[in-house]
This record gives structure tokens, C-alpha cells and sequence, in this order.
């Protein structure tokens, strides 16, 4: 059987390692995690979800300690349709985090930005417009549109002079989404360059309802082939969602995708943001300790660790800070559910929220533990130390024992 180096992933008149690794927010997905699988050629994800806030640790600034500042007189209110971002900052973050990272590559692969729709802000079009023309502007390579259909959104840059130079393409769970996406975007003129196919068994958030296990990501993906076929579309397919080993990878490749996107395997490297307690939590995970639910105000089901802090914890709003998810009348599902607890316990200094979590404040602080199907496996990935801890991987060592591993085998660390 040929091992995943055997293939080219074509994008263009570019041909790259055919191995693509997904934008994980918030800032799991790194400047330097991207920057090194461009270096071994293949395609690195860096992601927009809450640059302001990544820009403030990675670059000094101070957007939402200015924000907070700016709104501050409404933190007791529970409406939050005040709480607007400057677009023009919006912008100004995005770039400074796009532009620190494409001057600094090297090496023959590409840097995308993943685009989460779902990160509304409280003016979706808009903040979605600001985000996705500030990251052509500062030279990102392709950006991949995620966590919605984004039916609209090439129309937002068709006018923006790298429209047809930037690499674009989305992400979607079924042929419906697709066929939907393309009869909307038609006007344009422009196809995606590449489409994901994500399947049940991804990390994060999901494009599936509760019945998730009924899908099967083989299947999805013939169905979108044979159909791309049909139309004469030459678009290229990349699957997701449990890929674990090259020998996974390789299989789709010879059925015909142009590429796989993984991730999980890599939020146990160095180069990943996940500080490393939480990458022990990853690694010592079992599989029954891996759920879907639907605490995600963003109304997704969402697949995590059982054990995520984020999980019952009654946090008060942060939206003057952060408000990520206020949608266009500035309402979001944990505000109602948080409320809902207060004026049943008036008498409690700290309240409980199961059925939702404040996703912005939890995943800015790495609390929204959120993980693929297959995170029990990492174990089998790596050794263990004397001390009971699992050993940190380097990208390039996951990323070259998907590039050339056979047989299901999966190379271990020396």
C-alpha cells in the first residue's frame, strides 16, 4: 500500500505534502505550529477566533483591557446590545497577527487562516468582512471558512484585489451544505479551491446533531465526489475527523481526495498552544471519558473531555470584555442560561450552568478542553516518563509519521 508521501496535494500550480492541519482556537492552532508544517510543505492553519485577545498576549497590546474599560458601565446589565468591537481594531488585530506570522515563513508549504462565522461579535457581516479582507491584506496564503455555511461570504471580498489569488475554501459536514454553499456564492464567478469534509468523528464543534455516530466520513466523502464528478467540478477534496495514522490518510488519498486535514495528533506538540498540563489531561484521557454535548452557546453540539473546567461553570458574562458570541442583537445562549440560575438562587455566592458554558472566556483561558474521537489513542503515540507524565512531541516528528508511516503503524518518539 503507498504511504501519504506518494501523493501531491495540488492547489493551483503549487504541489504540496497533501497533509493540511486544521485551525484550532483559541490560538491552539499557533503562528509556529503553522509555520512549521508549511515548512515541511505541507498546509498549516493559524485561527482569527478572538485575535484581539491573542494579539494582547502575543503582541503587548491592550484591546480588551480597552474594551473592557470602554463598556465597563454594563457588566451588570444583561443586555448586551451596546457592546460593539471597533471594526477598525478588529482589523488592526488580524492584521498584526497575520503579518507577524507570514513574515517569519519559510519552506515551500502554505499558511492558511481558519474563519469561524459563528464568531458573530455582535455585527456578524461586518466583523466577518473585517476579519476576512484584513487577512488578504497582510498576505496570508488561503483562508479556510469554518463553523457555518458562510453562504454569503465571498461576496464580502469579490472586490478586494487578491480575490482570486488567496486560496479559499470551506468547510462542510453533508452534499447539502455544499450544493447550498455553490448555488449561493455562483454570482462570483469564483468556486472554492478546495472543499473540507469533516465528519463525525472531528474535535470542537461539529456539523452533526446528537445522531453524530450514525455518519460516516468514507461515505460522505464518495457521496461529494461522485456528485462533484457528475457536475464536472474539478474541486479538491480534503476529508477530517479521525484520520489517526497515515495509513488512515493514505486510504482516503486513494480514493480519490486531493489531501487529509488532521488535527488532533497535534495539540500534543511543543508547537501547539495548549499549555502542557492540559496536553497530560489529552494524553491520559480514556475513551469513555470523550463526550458530545451541547453547551456550545453557539447552538452546535461539541465534542470534549468530560473533565473541561468549562463544563458547569457558572461564570458571570464576560461580554464587555470579550463577546465573541453576541449575535446581531447582541444576545447569546449562556447570558440566558446564566441569568436563568441567578434569580433561581439569589442567596448563592457561585452558581452552577450545565446546560451551557461562556465559551469566549473558557476557551480564551484554555478551559474548553474540546478534542477529536480518537484523543484516548494519543497515548499510543508517545512514551512515558518516570514521573507518570506522557512525553511532548515535536510537529515535525507527527507530521512525517503521517507523511511516511505504513501498515497502521505510528512511529514513536526516540
Amino acid at each position: 500500500m503507498k504511504c501519504v508521501d506518494d501523493f501531491r496535494l495540488k492547489l493551483g500550480s503549487q504541489e504540496l505534502v497533501p497533509i493540511m492541519v486544521g485551525g484550532m482556537g483559541v490560538d491552539i492552532s499557533t503562528s509556529d505550529l503553522a509555520l512549521e508544517v508549511a515548512r515541511l510543505g505541507g498546509v498549516g492553519h493559524i485561527s482569527d477566533a478572538m485575535l484581539p485577545t491573542v494579539s494582547d498576549r502575543r503582541y503587548n497590546t491592550k484591546y480588551v483591557k480597552n474594551k473592557l474599560q470602554q463598556y465597563k458601565f454594563n457588566v451588570a446589565n444583561s443586555d448586551k446590545s451596546v457592546v460593539q468591537f471597533d471594526l477598525g481594531l478588529i482589523a488592526e488585530a488580524t492584521a498584526k497577527h497575520v503579518s507577524h506570522t507570514m513574515e517569519r515563513k519559510r519552506g515551500t508549504g502554505q499558511v492558511f487562516i481558519n474563519c469561524m462565522e459563528k464568531l458573530t461579535m455582535n455585527a456578524p457581516k461586518d466583523t466577518l468582512r473585517a476579519r476576512l479582507r484584513a487577512a488578504m491584506d497582510n498576505g496570508i496564503d488561503g483562508i479556510t471558512l469554518a463553523a457555518g455555511l458562510h453562504l454569503g461570504s465571498f461576496a464580502l471580498i469579490e472586490d478586494h484585489p487578491r480575490f482570486h489569488d488567496v486560496k479559499l475554501g470551506i468547510i462542510v459536514s453533508s452534499l447539502r451544505a455544499l450544493q447550498l454553499f455553490l448555488k449561493k456564492s455562483a454570482r462570483t464567478g469564483r468556486l472554492p479551491d478546495y472543499v473540507v469534509v469533516e465528519g463525525p468523528l472531528a474535535g470542537g464543534h461539529l456539523g452533526f446533531g446528537l445522531d453524530w455516530a450514525e455518519y460516516d466520513l468514507a461515505t460522505i466523502v464518495v457521496e461529494i465526489r461522485d456528485w462533484l464528478k457528475e457536475q464536472q467540478l474539478d474541486i479538491p477534496l480534503i476529508p477530517a475527523g479521525g484520520i489517526f495514522t497515515g495509513t488512515d490518510a493514505a486510504t482516503f488519498l486513494e480514493m480519490g481526495a486531493a489531501a487529509v486535514q488532521v488535527a488532533t495528533r497535534f495539540t500534543v506538540t511543543r508547537e501547539c498552544g495548549l499549555p502542557e498540563d492540559v496536553q497530560q489531561h489529552y494524553f491520559k484521557a480514556s475513551e469513555d471519558e470523550i463526550e458530545v454535548n451541547q453547551i456550545s452557546p453557539t447552538g452546535y453540539p461539541m465534542r470534549m473531555l468530560k473533565s473541561s473546567p468549562a463544563i458547569g461553570n457558572g461564570i458571570r458574562p464576560n461580554c464587555e470584555a470579550y463577546g465573541y458570541l453576541l449575535d446581531s442583537t447582541g444576545n447569546c445562549q449562556y447570558i440566558e442560561a446564566y441569568n436563568r440560575e441567578v434569580a433561581a438562587h439569589p442567596e448563592a455566592k457561585k452558581i452552577r450552568v450545565f446546560d451551557k458554558t461562556c465559551l469566549c472566556t473558557h476557551m480564551r483561558n484554555f478551559d474548553c478542553w474540546t478534542c477529536g474521537h480518537y484523543t484516548y489513542r494519543l497515548k499510543d503515540t508517545t512514551v512515558r516518563e518516570e514521573n507518570g507524565d506522557y512525553r511532548i512531541l515535536s510537529a515535525e516528528h507527527v507530521f512525517h509519521d503521517y507523511q511516511f508511516s505504513t501498515d497502521n503503524k505510528i512511529a514513536l518518539p526516540e
